[in-house]
C-alpha cells in the first residue's frame, strides 16, 4: 500500500492490498476501497461509496457527491462501483437519494474526462462515455453502450446495450438497443454494425438484428403489433433483446430520422402562418 503524506484517508475507511493514494486526495469515512486501485492526486472518496478491485481514478475526480436535488432527504443512499473501470479526470458520481438505495457501475468501464453520472442511475460493464457525456438522475445505461463527447441524456432514460450515441445528442427518449444515435439531429440513424463486428457478432446474427430493426422501424405496423411480431419472430438470439427492452421504460423510443419517400414536408412561408408549402422527401 502506497499512501502520499500529503493525503487524507480516514482511520475508518477499508483500503485493499496494493492500494495506491497519490497527493491531496481524501478517502473519508467509511469507504471501501478494492484491492489494487490506484487513485491520483487530488481524487475525493467521499463517504458512503464502495470500490471494487483495480480501479483507476484520474486527477480531480469526485465519487460520492451529494445528489443534486432540491428536496433531498436526511438520509441518502451510497454509490457502488465494480472492478477494472478508468475514470479519468474530474469525473463525478453522485449517491442515490434514498436511503438504502445505490447508484451503480459496474465493471471495466471507461469514463472520459468529465463525464458525469446523477443520483440513481445505473451504467452496466464495458461501457464507454466520452468526454463531457452527462446522465441526468435515474437513468439506465446497458452494457457495451457508447456515448461520444457531450452527449446529455435526461432522467429516467434508458440506452440499451451496444448503442452508439453520436457526440452532441440531447436524448430524451430511451434509446433501443445495437442502434445509432446521429449527435445532431438527436434521431435513430440506423444499427451499430460497426460496434457490432468488432464485439463479435456474426454475419447471421447481425442479419437478424436488421430484420428486427425494419420491423420496428418501417413496416408500419401498430407498437402493439411490433411488439406481438417481436416476441413471436425473435424469440431467442440476440434480437430478443429489443421485445425485453420495450416492456420497460416509461419514456418512448427515439424515433427514425429516415423520411418515407412518400412524406411531405410542410414549410411554412415567412409570415404566412396559413399556408404552406409542400416539398417531397426523397
Amino acid at each position: 500500500m502506497q499512501i502520499h503524506p500529503l493525503a487524507v484517508v480516514h482511520p475508518s475507511a477499508q483500503l485493499g492490498r496494493d492500494v495506491v493514494i497519490g497527493p491531496f486526495s481524501i478517502v473519508e469515512r467509511g469507504v471501501v476501497i478494492g484491492d489494487g486501485c490506484t487513485l491520483e492526486g487530488h481524487v475525493v472518496i467521499k463517504q458512503g461509496v464502495t470500490l471494487g478491485a483495480a480501479n483507476h481514478l484520474f486527477e480531480g475526480a469526485v465519487i460520492g457527491g451529494l445528489p443534486q436535488h432540491l428536496r433531498m432527504p436526511e438520509r441518502i443512499g451510497t454509490v457502488t462501483i465494480g472492478a477494472h473501470n478508468t475514470l479519468r479526470e474530474h469525473v463525478t458520481i453522485h449517491r442515490a437519494l434514498h436511503e438504502h438505495e445505490s447508484t451503480t457501475v459496474g465493471d471495466s468501464n471507461l469514463l472520459m474526462a468529465g463525464a458525469h453520472i446523477a443520483h440513481d442511475c445505473h451504467v452496466g460493464s464495458h461501457a464507454i462515455f466520452a468526454n463531457n457525456a452527462l446522465l441526468a438522475g435515474h437513468v439506465v445505461v446497458e452494457d457495451r453502450a457508447y456515448l461520444s463527447g457531450n452527449v446529455a441524456v435526461h432522467q429516467f432514460c434508458r440506452i440499451g446495450c451496444f448503442a452508439m450515441v453520436g457526440g452532441l445528442a440531447r436524448v430524451i427518449k430511451d434509446v433501443p438497443p445495437y442502434v445509432t444515435i446521429d449527435g445532431g439531429s438527436g434521431y435513430v440513424v440506423g444499427l451499430n454494425t460497426i460496434g457490432l463486428r468488432r464485439n463479435g457478432f456474426s454475419n447471421d446474427e447481425i442479419g437478424q438484428l436488421k430484420a428486427a430493426y425494419r420491423l420496428i422501424y418501417r413496416s408500419g405496423r401498430k407498437w402493439k403489433q411490433v411488439l406481438a411480431e417481436l416476441q413471436a419472430e425473435f424469440a431467442s438470439g440476440p434480437a430478443a433483446r429489443f421485445a425485453e427492452f420495450f416492456a420497460g421504460g416509461t419514456r418512448g423510443i427515439v424515433p427514425e430520422r429516415r423520411i418515407p419517400p412518400a412524406a411531405t414536408l410542410k414549410l411554412p412561408e415567412d409570415g404566412l402562418e396559413d399556408h404552406a408549402l409542400r416539398v417531397k422527401a426523397g
